[in-house]
């Protein structure tokens, strides 16, 4: 028996030693990968407005207010004043640097009961930044500033329904047309358009109580590449997927409460995992360009770009036990199953945000965001409260960063504040918003 034990065991020792073990990345490392997904101007991301910002960054299917420009155009057909304006102001990142600032103005217009344009501009400083040549030696003081302009029309498409469309301007200044590495450089120029539609229903009760159920979806940002230089490699904007569900209940005549969920997916390309050698330097193709591994390349155009995001995640390469990855039959690197899945359910943040309204003018609002650790790790709480007097608003929010396990590094988001004032005007009388529609 004892020899039939020894037997087994060399027997076991020696198909080890004769054949390579499977081993993935992820049990190589520990972990998978980070795999961040970037782009060009980001600040176009940034929720814009104090009461979103209060709510988890919610707002696709907030009910309607000024500021719905940059969540979800279309629900400014469902908005009861006939003109409203906002203006809002965050310092950003002031942990990092003292003067990035994001400032914010957005505005709608009713046409009729069922139309309504409107429009917004956002501005972005990175304030006042000292450029230096490659000996150190100093050259132009510039504040870099990227901006956008957008406008958008709104239509009511059922009762209950209503389309939007947007058209933005961006314009990026990041160096002040300063030469880099003996090469011009120049401000990036993009145009996106925003598809967005939105649905409510005020019809349903809650029990004995009335309430309301929406829900939004919009892509914003469907635009050009951008570039910097006449040599550099176009980036793609940040063309974002934004939908979710609103439920309010009317609790009696003063009191008013809603739970707004949004889920956001960017509709670019994910960046793939590049062949290295043994050394860990990186390998190119004939054409001088970086060979890729497992995943797609990210040099493609708008449109493959966008629907090839929902299944270009590169996954986890399997690698055998001297660290070569492991071929398919057909040379493609073999893949660890469900890893491509996983990643790709990665990329979706997901927000969370409520809100509390006593008799129309007295709002308490808090809300929750999360973004995984492999995809950017942005994780926080956000507070807020609002007061509304006659015609003006006036909103005020913080942002406290969320530190969970192993998590304990200091977020520059770190109380973040933002301060949003909006006036509205001409209340509209209640009437059936679509005569010529049904529901």
């Amino acid at each position: 028996m004892i020899r039939k034990l020894w037997i087994s065991l060399g027997a076991i020792l020696a198909l080890s030693t004769s054949s390579k073990a499977q081993v993935t990345q992820e049990q190589i490392t520990g972990s998978p990968s980070l795999n961040t997904i970037t782009t060009a101007v980001p600040f176009l991301l940034i929720a814009p407005d104090t009461r979103a910002g209060a709510m988890g960054d919610v707002g696709v299917a907030t009910s309607p207010d000024a500021n719905s420009s940059h969540w979800n155009p279309a629900k400014t057909s469902f908005v009861d004043n006939d003109f409203g304006v906002s203006l809002s102001y965050t310092p950003w990142l002031r942990k990092l640097v003292g003067d990035i600032s994001l400032s914010y103005l957005s505005f709608y217009k009713k046409v009729d009961k069922n139309q309504s344009f409107g429009g917004s501009l956002r501005y972005f400083t990175l304030g006042d930044i000292q450029f230096t040549n490659q000996f150190g030696q100093n050259t132009i003081q510039f504040r870099p500033n990227e901006f956008s302009l957008s406008i958008n029309y709104s239509r009511r498409l059922a009762k209950k329904l209503s389309g939007g469309l947007g058209l933005r301007y961006i314009n990026s200044n990041l160096t002040g047309g300063v030469n880099v590495q003996g090469s011009a450089t120049k401000a990036g120029k993009a145009v996106g358009v925003d598809l967005s539609v939105y649905y409510e229903n005020d019809d349903i009760k809650l029990g004995d109580r009335d309430a309301e159920f929406a829900w939004g979806a919009t892509i914003s940002n469907i635009g050009n590449k951008m570039s910097y230089s006449t040599t550099a490699q176009r980036d793609f904007i940040p063309i974002n997927l934004r939908v979710g569900p609103r439920y309010t209940v009317q609790l009696d005549d003063y009191n008013e409460i809603s739970l707004s969920i949004d889920f956001n997916k960017l509709l670019v390309p994910t960046p793939p995992i590049y062949a290295r050698d043994s050394t860990g330097l990186p390998l190119f193709d004939a054409e001088g360009n970086l060979l890729v591994l497992t995943g797609s390349d990210p040099n493609r155009g708008i449109a493959t770009g966008m629907f090839g995001s929902f299944t270009d995640a590169p996954g986890v390469p399997i690698y055998d036990t001297d660290g070569n990855p492991i071929l398919n039959t057909d040379g493609t690197v073999q893949i660890d199953p469900g890893s491509k899945f996983k990643e790709e359910m990665r990329e979706f943040t997901v927000g969370v945000g409520a809100e509390y309204w006593y008799d129309k003018q007295f709002a308490v609002r808090g809300g929750y965001f999360w973004e995984h650790e492999l995809k950017g790790n942005r994780k926080y709480f956000t507070l807020g409260a609002g007061i509304s007097y006659t015609k003006f608003n006036l909103d005020f929010s913080y942002l406290i960063p969320a530190y969970f396990g192993n998590n304990t590094q200091r977020s520059p988001l770190e109380n973040t504040v933002r301060f949003t004032l909006a006036v509205y005007f001409d209340k509209l009388k209640s009437a059936d918003p679509a005569t010529s529609t049904s529901n």
